[in-house]
């Protein structure tokens, strides 16, 4: 295990760390995926052979590549060869098709897009046939598309890349965000602000010698780097990656790993919760879970169940990866749904539509100003207006609202946009849903708010839900009610067969705002429901 001194900015450049892994522990494991392995000394030259294969086809520093791949280790060492010549990775989504991928492409402005023959003839259909195109593994030549095979990269350098000119502050990456509240934006991310959030979760899981970093997310996310790629590059350890996510051969696989630490996102973690217990619980060499978000009351749970030292939580964004981080380091007790402390390179201030701190105990806006240089993104690739907007000063404002309690613990109350105003109340969407979805009826559910007819600023709560047909509503609003304050209950339940969703898998709430009231649609006034208060 191998650590440069990363308080020499120099050391903050991502290919020049693989390059000194390489030089310091050219054997140890790097990265590994079923059978296949690579030493960092491995990974290093082949990362070379990329980029001359690159730089032969022009590509150079400020110029995109497009990474529309299913591929793991290839996928890493592709992003890092771009990366040596100053050029830019921009992951996009392999879920996305037809108009979302079109939009993807159009926005990248890519000089070149590298994608698989299982994904080739989605991305032809959309793609503009000027971009060339190249493609890890068979394919049938086109009249319309220039398209070269991967070996066409796998050259050997004429000379070894000395990665002298690039500076741990410029643009590396272009990451889309979700598009839950209209078209997507791409987060401009530095090397640094990778090399920062991934020493946070490095430190987190106190990352020693022998240490596996298990990733089963897709490199279209930004955690599958930051918790996992990036981690063991950074202290000298293994990654090993997986396709994808399998409740049911998640144990397994962490078992031929030897995986001592991994990061789970949403449901993952609690689909190996809800499956039945086994005698086999216990025998995992799991020994610290980014598992974000757990529930409360589950995580002390979950650690005996599977053996798991400690379990840690976290708060951040595309365009602010470290934010708030929650080491379990057995000492520091948390209340309950506390998100953690604040990233030492970074300022919050909780603030209200006009900039103004809000009081002790009120939702404001997390708004983060940097301490040092490059702690967030580098801005909105192509969209000027869309980085001015998101700035007060020089306070970056995330459309998350938080509140603070009086000891200064953060506690995530909602999106900005998707807060409901009832009666002159900051009512939280997600909080409704967490309840909603506690009915064993009810299989997800989105909370929303519909303008009041009385006040323009106000809103009455909607509940759109996907749930069992002899759900009835007045059972819902009165499980909500015995289960929640009062003004948690719903005005409106709408029953719908599928809710709107991003690629990502993200709730389209404006969507929902836009659709209003079905026809299914319940409304508690009109049915004379009585709130309990």
């Amino acid at each position: 295990m191998y650590k440069p001194d990363y308080d020499n900015h120099n050391n903050r450049v991502l290919p020049y760390v693989l390059k000194m892994q390489a030089q310091q522990q050219p054997e140890q494991r790097f990265l590994w995926q079923d059978k296949r392995t690579l030493s960092y000394q491995q990974a290093w030259q082949q990362v070379q052979r990329y980029a001359c294969g690159l730089d032969h086809l022009g590509i150079g520093r400020g110029d995109r590549v497009v990474l529309y791949y299913s591929g793991d280790i290839e996928f890493v060492l592709l992003a890092l060869a771009c990366n040596c010549l100053g050029a830019i990775w921009i992951p996009i989504n392999t879920d996305y098709r037809g108009e979302w991928l079109a939009m993807s492409l159009e926005d990248s402005d890519p000089s070149l897009v590298i994608s698989d023959s299982g994904l080739l003839n989605t991305l032809l259909n959309v793609m503009d046939p000027g971009i060339p195109v190249i493609c890890d593994g068979n394919f049938e030549a086109t009249a319309t598309h220039n398209i070269a095979p991967l070996e066409t990269l796998d050259q050997t350098p004429a000379r070894e890349y000395l990665l002298d000119d690039l500076h741990y502050g410029d643009t590396n990456s272009v990451l889309w965000t979700s598009g839950t509240t209209g078209r997507s934006k791409g987060v401009m991310q530095s090397h640094n602000t990778w090399v920062r959030a991934s020493l946070s979760a490095a430190e987190m899981g106190r990352t020693r010698e022998g240490d596996v970093f298990y990733n089963c997310l897709p490199l279209y996310n930004s955690a599958a780097w930051t918790t996992g790629i990036f981690p063991a590059l950074l202290t000298g350890t293994c990654c090993a990656m997986d396709h994808a996510f399998s409740a049911s051969n998640f144990w397994e696989r962490s078992r031929y790993y030897g995986a001592t630490q991994v990061f789970t996102l949403g449901a993952m973690h609690m689909f190996l919760w809800q499956a039945p217990p086994s005698e086999d619980d216990l025998n995992n060499p799991l020994r610290s879970a980014q598992m974000v978000p757990m529930p409360e009351e589950i995580i002390p749970r979950f650690r005996e169940r599977f053996g798991i030292e400690a379990i840690h939580q976290g708060f951040g964004q595309s365009e602010c990866m470290f934010l708030l981080r929650r080491g379990n380091d057995g000492i520091k007790q948390w209340p309950a749904n506390a998100l953690g402390e604040i990233a030492p390179d970074l300022d919050i201030a909780l603030l209200d539509d006009d900039g103004n701190p809000v009081p002790v105990g009120e939702p404001g806006e997390c708004c983060v100003r940097e301490k040092q240089a490059h702690a967030i993104f580098n801005g909105y690739f192509n969209n000027p207006e869309a980085t001015k907007d998101a700035f007060h000063g020089d306070w970056y404002r995330t459309g998350d609202l938080l509140r603070q309690d009086e000891n200064g613990h953060f506690f995530f109350v909602d999106r900005k946009k998707d807060l409901i105003r009832y009666k002159g109340r900051s009512v939280s969407s997600v909080a409704i849903e967490s309840i909603a979805c506690r009915h064993p009826k009810v299989q997800s559910a989105a909370a929303f708010g519909l303008t009041s007819e009385q006040l323009e600023h106000e809103h009455e709560i909607a509940l759109a839900i996907i749930a069992d047909d002899d759900l009835k509503p007045e059972e819902l609003a009165r499980f909500i009610n015995e289960n929640a304050p009062h003004f948690f209950v719903p005005r409106y339940i709408v029953p719908v067969d599928s809710l709107p969703m991003t690629p990502t898998q993200k709730v389209q709430k404006n969507k929902l705002r836009e659709m209003g009231l079905n026809e299914r649609s319940w409304d508690a006034k009109a049915a004379g429901f009585e709130v309990q208060r």
